[in-house]
């Protein structure tokens, strides 16, 4: 058993085959599917996927990108999106330094916004963090400060320094098909190190295939190959890393049904 705990369902490039796609996750013995919310007010798109398959589920929140579109959805607007038992996550929000498509000002603002949502409600906050290490570990410090609150930095790409500060506040860290890229080895020499108990895996398609893959369309199905490399570098079994991402998986989306109810 595996999970993917992020990627993109709603996202155009899956529509002309969405069944098949879910079918070949089914059959690489993917058990559950987060499928990542970019923007509340298209909530009703990725709501519809994760209630036509049992096995897949969705978050709610603005990616950082759009944040400046959505502000007006405060805390308790996200909250309340969150009642819905297929909805078990909040985000992805963040920031994002790299393409900086939303104002910096207004990144802080949206990712503050879900962190008090992700701490009233208890559910976890999928966060983007891009080439924004410095501010993302200020935010994480202050807002914990607050009151923890779960969450995962998701796709992760940055410092070792943000990783280790992160665990420390007692969020995880997921890797995607980077750790499989020929330029990743800082990354990979990250992932070795973290604790067993913290790590998670996922696609983030349809983006960021891993090989032998990469180049094509990502889809959840290959993220058997990102656990086959984090296996390999933390010198355990793929049963051994499938066990524990899975376990740490219901552990942090602990609204996820370690039980699915029987197909209609």
């Amino acid at each position: 058993m595996l999970v993917d705990s992020h990627c993109h369902l709603d996202f155009p490039d899956f529509a002309p085959e969405l069944d098949a796609v879910i079918e070949r996750a089914r059959a690489a013995g993917i058990s559950r599917i987060v499928s990542i919310s970019t923007r509340v007010k298209k909530h009703g798109q990725i709501l519809a996927i994760a209630e036509k398959y049992p096995e897949i589920f969705c978050s709610v929140g603005t990616h950082p990108h759009n944040a400046h579109e959505e502000l007006d959805i405060d805390a308790a607007a996200l909250v309340a999106l969150t009642n819905h038992p297929k909805v078990v996550a909040l985000g992805e929000a963040g920031l994002d330094y790299h393409y900086d498509m939303s104002p910096r000002d207004a990144q802080e603002q949206g990712f503050r916004q879900h962190i008090a949502a992700a701490r009233e409600t208890g559910l976890p906050l999928v966060i983007h963090a891009r080439q924004a290490d410095d501010d993302m570990a200020r935010i994480l410090i202050e807002e914990t400060g607050k009151g923890a609150f779960p969450a995962v930095l998701h796709c992760y790409t940055g410092g070792r320094d943000l990783a280790f500060k992160a665990i420390e506040l007692g969020l995880y860290i997921g890797f995607t098909g980077i750790l499989t890229f020929k330029n990743g080895q800082d990354l990979r020499d990250i992932a070795k190190d973290l604790p067993a108990d913290r790590v998670l895996v996922e696609t983030d398609a349809p983006y960021l295939a891993p090989l032998p893959y990469r180049g094509k369309r990502n889809e959840p199905s290959y993220v058997v190959e990102t656990a086959k490399m984090l296996a390999q570098l933390r010198g355990v079994s793929d049963a051994e890393i499938a066990r524990q991402t899975t376990e740490n998986f219901f552990r942090l989306f602990s609204k996820v049904p370690r039980t699915l109810a029987a197909a209609a």
